[in-house]
């Protein structure tokens, strides 16, 4: 199941909603920096206003968020228990399905057939995207390493 912020699909922020956006990430963010609280109340004004408290963790992913459309881009949210298709998993990850088929029959990453069809739980295959791009952070060190060594000039 994916959380989209309306009914239309994909939906690109306009440059009002960037410019908005960019504006609330940096003052939530300044907010939740000079704060200890569990917990971010939000009050309506007017009358009979209510006041309503978000966690502390909501909020953050909240600035995240709308770090994310101030940049201009779309946002989708997918509860790490999803069950995923093979190609909605092989999005995420930003490969073929086929690939993706060949890393689940290799054992890479856990799935679970439905019949004839593989299923992936979300938090399984972003694991697996946190553990590749691990080992790619190390590889790059290694090589910038190297080239330092032999005097490459980066």
């Amino acid at each position: 199941m994916q959380i989209t912020l309306n009914n239309k699909g994909i939906s690109i922020p306009t440059d009002k909603e960037i410019s908005l956006a960019g504006e609330s990430s940096r003052k939530l963010s300044a907010y939740i920096k000079s704060t200890n609280n569990p917990a971010f109340q939000l009050i309506k004004r007017g009358k009979g206003g209510d006041v309503i408290s978000i966690p502390a963790d909501a909020l953050r992913l909240l600035i995240m968020i709308l770090s994310q459309m101030a940049k201009g881009n779309a946002v989708t949210l997918i509860p790490v228990h999803a069950e995923l298709t093979t190609q909605e998993a092989a999005d995420l990850l930003n490969i073929s399905r086929p690939f993706l088929v060949n890393l689940l029959e290799e054992g890479k990453i856990p799935f679970r057939k439905v019949g004839p069809r593989r299923r992936v739980f979300a938090k399984d295959v972003l694991h697996y995207k946190e553990e590749i791009d691990k080992k790619r952070l190390e590889i790059l060190e290694e090589l910038a390493n190297e080239a330092q060594k032999h005097n490459m000039g980066y």
